[in-house]
């Protein structure tokens, strides 16, 4: 919550060079000053590790929001910015959950929030694909 990412990416390798292949790193937000959410979801940095590491990164905006209203948008940001995969948790009736309530998503709205981030990913590898689009070295 605190590390930088180079202490994450360190993390990592250390895992890796324990012997552990199978490691995958996930934002799930930072410790900030802002209130209105349980954490602040730090996208910039799935790009930032992207540029450095070969290992995927995920997004878990249900915990880092800690608002069920906030998930989609940022799980739409998420795969704009690069997220490899989403960690999102799911409850057919939130309000019943035994942990985390304000965060579950809607059973009955996963299914469109899935269409719209298939959408958003075509368009996301529509844009990377485009050959006038200037690139930076």
């Amino acid at each position: 919550m605190q590390a930088t990412l180079t202490e994450w990416l360190n993390a990592a390798e250390y895992i890796l060079a324990g012997g552990n292949g199978q490691v995958v790193l996930c934002e799930r937000g930072i410790r900030t000053f802002e209130s209105s959410t349980r954490f602040t979801l730090d996208l910039n940095i799935v790009p930032a590790a992207r540029e450095l590491t070969h290992l995927p990164v995920i997004v878990d905006p249900s915990h880092s929001t800690g608002r069920s209203s906030l998930v989609e948008p940022m799980c739409l940001a998420a795969v704009a910015a690069g997220a490899n995969g989403l960690l999102i948790e799911v409850h057919p009736r939130p309000a019943e959950a035994l942990t985390d309530r304000l965060q579950q998503y809607p059973l009955n709205l996963f299914p469109r929030l899935i269409d719209r981030i298939r959408r958003t990913v075509a368009l996301v590898e529509t844009f990377a694909q485009d050959p006038a689009e200037p690139r930076l070295p």
